[in-house]
């Protein structure tokens, strides 16, 4: 959960998070997250550091805030897990109803059932109203690929914007941000941090 919260808060996402373990607050705030807090006095941690089941009453409140953000989010990730048992259902049938056309629910928690009713382990579905919901359980395996395609595709672009007469000639630009920041030497002097 942290590792979405901090990748999507550094792609200039709006994010908002909860967990039962109020610890956790200081941990989203931290990552730039807003920590959405659930009022209840059952908020604590099992003995094994994760959350625990909770009670009725923790549960309603949570429904009313998920609802309630399901209609705003255009895209959701999930990852509660609680360990020898299957994933607790955190985002329910009519609250995927309500989700706006295109948005996305990334079920991390697919493996062990889902959070999401409607999460079909190991593919990705699309509701009658248009939200695409992943539950792939091999999420970390489908990175490296896709990873070094991006890598390559970049330095292609750098090294043509750095040849510009397409004759194997470095040519830089000064004025070019992006080729002024890779700059760590100029002439003798150091040039980084740009």
């Amino acid at each position: 959960g942290l590792a979405a919260i901090g990748a999507s808060g550094s792609l200039g996402a709006i994010v908002r998070a909860t967990d039962p373990r109020p610890e956790v607050a200081d941990q989203v705030r931290s990552l730039g997250g807003e920590y959405l807090s659930i009022e209840s006095p059952e908020t604590e941690v099992s003995q094994t550091g994760y959350a625990k089941e909770m009670g009725d009453d923790y549960k309603a409140r949570e429904a009313e805030l998920y609802a309630a953000q399901c209609r705003e989010a255009d895209i959701v990730v999930t990852t509660a897990l609680i360990p020898g048992r299957p994933a607790p259902t955190l985002i329910t049938a009519e609250m995927v109803a309500d989700m706006r056309p295109g948005s996305v629910i990334v079920d991390m928690a697919a493996a062990n059932g889902g959070n999401v009713e409607g999460t079909v382990k190991g593919e990705k579905t699309v509701t009658e109203n248009g939200v695409t919901i992943i539950g792939y359980t091999d999420l970390a395996g489908r990175l490296p690929a896709q990873a070094s395609q991006l890598y390559g595709t970049n330095l292609v672009n750098l090294l043509k914007l750095m040849t510009p007469d397409k004759d194997a000639r470095l040519v830089l630009d000064w004025d070019d941000p992006v080729q002024r920041s890779i700059t760590v030497v100029r002439k003798g002097e150091t040039a980084w941090p740009p």
